[in-house]
């Protein structure tokens, strides 16, 4: 499995970066996020990547970075999604904003995105929520700290979407336990994320 690249950027175009490592350029599948926060041709870059194999294809997918490979991969998980989706929908959305529309049941924002419609909007909202549930849930005095610590409606909002991209509850509720009520979900998504990446 290639975790990552670092190397030369020898090519960009829609859909696709070339990253030459070694003197071996790995053609990677690319959302439009990551394709405008590549550096220009010649330049160096490090990417996060994602092989996926099947029966007729093998396919290096990259991103700018962790949060959206999270989100890509959990996309993947649902019955339905594939690379072109999962990365059409990450070229529409950024990571949080994607977690923000699982979290509050908004698929009016996926269904914007391409190839995705009504069904399938619904399909990701309930299995990524489901996966939460089934997942996500910590012991029940983690569970009491966090709803204690988020009962506004943004930060409710927030812990449920710093979930999606693959935290604990308890860890996301800690993070944005005294930080303003009255910011916007993404801007406390953005604080959380900070916060929890320091502590790495």
């Amino acid at each position: 499995m290639i975790y990552s690249l670092r190397g030369k950027v020898i090519r960009k175009e829609p859909g696709l970066a070339v990253v030459e490592c070694g003197g071996v350029g790995y053609a990677c599948l690319v959302s439009q996020r990551t394709l405008s926060a590549l550096p220009e041709v010649g330049k160096d870059c490090f990417v996060y990547t994602c092989m996926s194999v099947r029966e007729d294809a093998v396919d290096l997918c990259a991103f700018a970075d962790e949060n959206e490979l999270a989100c890509f991969r959990m996309l993947l998980s649902v019955s339905g999604v594939g690379l072109k989706v999962a990365l059409g929908i990450l070229s529409s959305l950024t990571p949080e904003r994607f977690a923000v529309c699982v979290a509050s049941g908004d698929d009016k924002s996926l269904r914007k995105c391409g190839g995705v419609g009504p069904k399938l909007a619904s399909r990701i909202i309930l299995e990524l929520k489901d996966k939460l549930a089934r997942t996500g849930v910590a012991s029940a005095e983690a569970a009491g700290a966090a709803a204690a610590s988020s009962g506004a409606g943004n930060l409710s909002e927030a812990v449920s979407a710093l979930e999606v991209l693959g935290y604990s509850r308890a860890d996301a509720a800690s993070v944005l336990a005294g930080a303003d009520p009255g910011a916007s979900v993404e801007d406390l998504i953005k604080q959380g994320l900070k916060k929890l990446a320091s502590r790495l």
